[in-house]
């Protein structure tokens, strides 16, 4: 009994010393009905919510997730099947597979990356070069919104990885047909750490060319500088690296499948809906600004590809007119949200124009092996697109770059030669590491075999017979 009272004095004694547990946190106040009101109409205008209110409208709004996680199967259907489709269609039939398992690698290598630390080093607070691990193997991102206002995290995160997978996935096209499945894998996980993390920090995650944030005051809708600059300028400089087809110059080396290739350019067409309107984070006013000079980019661009090549050629090819297509929605995508139809038209011509020049002509003068024209569509495209956007952005478009309009053209010019320099620089030292670790090309027997078979041990002939 003795003992039991000093345990009970001593519980009771601690319990008379112990700090009072500390007030249940206020809890926001109850919104008034002007409050609510406000509320919907934030939610209408794509704005923020009302702060320090208990919101009535929980989670996410649903038709900007909606919009959001239809744009996100949009632009992962220009990976797969349409950009497989188009570059599959543009290859010898002995190298059909090698191209789509190419496609379909970075795919799932680039979801792991992204998972693991690449949304986080993309999107997380940071310095002015490259994110936090905030949101590392997606540490709070969950279905409550907060990048944007109106859309939950993760349907935010995957939206952005389907950009991730398709920015390596379009450097295959320079390299195709010459370099070994295990070395392109090896070349994109380092290049994603090197080049597209950081410049996906650096313009759209609050870094150096965040527009009036960074300390370069530059903009990019859709990804001209993020995606197909740092695409198109590192494919240069691997495929120089890796050197040209065996019979280059000497050996005809056709498209096995137009048909291929224009099913793909339609899926890609399709697919860039997601990609430009998408990008606009919400269903609004100027995704649907970006929905409209997309299409107009795109169609005239493909007119003004094929009377360039009726007049220089005596026809107007399909190829000409899915090259078109596709620089037509390049140019434009740095853009789409800034500009209006006489904008979109104007950056059309030119989409058909300037690479037309490029892949026709200045490759052939200068010698490169850009086996599917990925630097002159993608690189000269999204570089003409981002020094556009700066000549024909508006304020009457989208007022939230109206802070950024004085001196707009410089600042393009400084994120161009930014974005140049560093995946030149950043992708001749990945190749010379994957080309020192495991080397780059397949042995001759294999090239001339075909890596269908070499790499993957598999046969792709579509649409002819083998007799």
């Amino acid at each position: 009994m003795l003992a039991a009272g000093v345990v009970l004095m001593t519980a009771l004694s601690a319990f008379a010393q112990a700090p009072a547990a500390p007030a249940a946190p206020a809890k926001p106040a109850e919104p008034t009905v002007e409050q609510r009101v406000a509320d919907l109409e934030a939610y209408m205008n794509n704005s923020a919510r009302t702060a320090n209110v208990a919101s009535k409208v929980a989670g996410p709004g649903p038709g900007h997730n909606a919009w959001m996680m239809t744009s996100s199967a949009l632009v992962l259907f220009m990976t797969l099947p349409g950009l497989a489709l188009f570059y599959g269609g543009l290859v010898r039939r002995k190298n059909v597979l090698s191209v789509l398992a190419q496609c379909l690698g970075i795919a799932g290598l680039v979801t792991i990356l992204w998972w693991s630390v690449g949304f986080s080093l993309s999107f997380a607070p940071g310095n002015a070069f490259i994110g936090g691990l905030d949101f590392a193997f997606f540490k709070g991102v969950d279905s409550n919104p907060s990048t944007l206002p109106w859309v939950s995290q993760n349907v935010f995160a995957i939206y952005q990885l389907t950009f991730a997978i398709i920015t390596p996935a379009l450097i295959v096209g320079a390299i195709a047909e010459r370099m070994k499945f295990s070395a392109v894998l090896l070349f994109v996980t380092l290049w994603m750490f090197a080049v597209y993390f950081p410049l996906a920090h650096m313009v759209w995650g609050g870094g150096l060319m965040a527009g009036a944030a960074g300390a370069i005051k530059a903009i990019d809708f859709a990804g001209g500088t993020v995606v197909h600059m740092s695409s198109g300028w590192s494919a240069l400089v691997l495929c120089i690296i890796v050197g040209k087809r065996l019979g280059f110059g000497k050996t005809p080396m056709p498209p096995h499948s137009m048909v291929l290739c224009m099913v793909g350019t339609g899926m890609l067409w399709v697919g860039w809906y997601g990609f430009n309107a998408g990008s606009a984070g919400a269903a609004d006013g100027i995704a649907a600004n970006a929905f409209m000079t997309t299409t107009l980019a795109a169609g005239v661009a493909s007119v003004t590809w094929a009377l360039l090549e009726y007049f220089t050629r005596k026809h107007a090819s399909v190829l000409g007119f899915c090259s078109g297509v596709v620089a037509g929605l390049v140019v434009i995508t740095p853009a789409a949200g800034f500009v209006d139809s006489t904008g979109a038209v104007i950056i059309g011509v030119l989409a058909g124009a300037v690479p037309f020049v490029f892949c026709m002509k200045l490759k052939a003068i200068f010698g490169y092996d850009d086996a599917l024209d990925t630097f002159g569509i993608h690189a000269v495209g999204g570089t003409l697109g981002a020094v556009l956007t700066g000549v024909l952005a508006t304020p009457a478009v989208n007022s939230a770059i109206e802070p950024v309009m004085k001196g707009l053209v410089g600042e393009q010019l400084k994120a161009v030669a930014l974005t140049i320099v560093w995946s030149v620089v950043a992708t001749a030292v990945i190749a010379y590491i994957v080309k020192a670790l495991i080397g780059l090309r397949p042995s001759v027997e294999s090239e001339q075999e075909g890596l269908d078979l070499s790499d993957h041990g598999e046969e792709g002939y579509i649409f002819e017979s083998k007799s």
